[in-house]
């Protein structure tokens, strides 16, 4: 008998951060990264599976909430990214939205370290394909 797998469901979340650096009345826009305290380590956009009988949209504010803390707004859906290689662990199909919060993010669940970059400024060491997500997302919103 042939056994099927299937792709697991993920969602990812950028979330803008209208952060004050100069206090001046402009502001530039910036995004909360964490840095993954499992394998793979490294920066990633704040995000996760799916659970069973929860929606791509509660599933994105929920998983946003425990790895930053941070009750965001969902602003629209983003793309869908599903490369088999773009998690190491199995295949994936993620989801990504993109969402507003204000606060100061702090690091939860299976966050080491939550903080807020530039979208012109990321740390190295990014992970998945979370690179290439946030390249598409500079490229499509700025």
């Amino acid at each position: 008998m042939n056994e099927y797998k299937n792709p697991i469901p993920t969602v990812d979340i950028i979330i803008e951060l209208d952060v004050d650096d100069t206090k001046e009345p402009a502001k530039e826009k910036k995004v909360v990264l964490i840095y993954r305290k499992n394998y793979p380590n490294g920066w990633a956009l704040p995000g996760g599976f799916v659970d069973y009988g929860e929606s791509l949209e509660e599933a994105a504010a929920r998983e946003a909430y425990e790895e930053t803390s941070l009750s965001v707004r969902l602003i629209r859906q983003f793309h869908t990214y599903s490369n088999p290689d773009r998690d190491p662990r199995q295949h994936t199909i993620t989801t990504v939205y993109i969402a507003r919060a204000e606060g100061t993010p702090k690091a939860a669940d299976d966050a080491q370290k939550a903080a807020v970059f530039s979208i012109n400024d990321l740390p190295e060491n990014i992970v998945f394909d979370h690179a290439q997500i946030l390249e598409d997302y500079h490229k499509d919103v700025y």
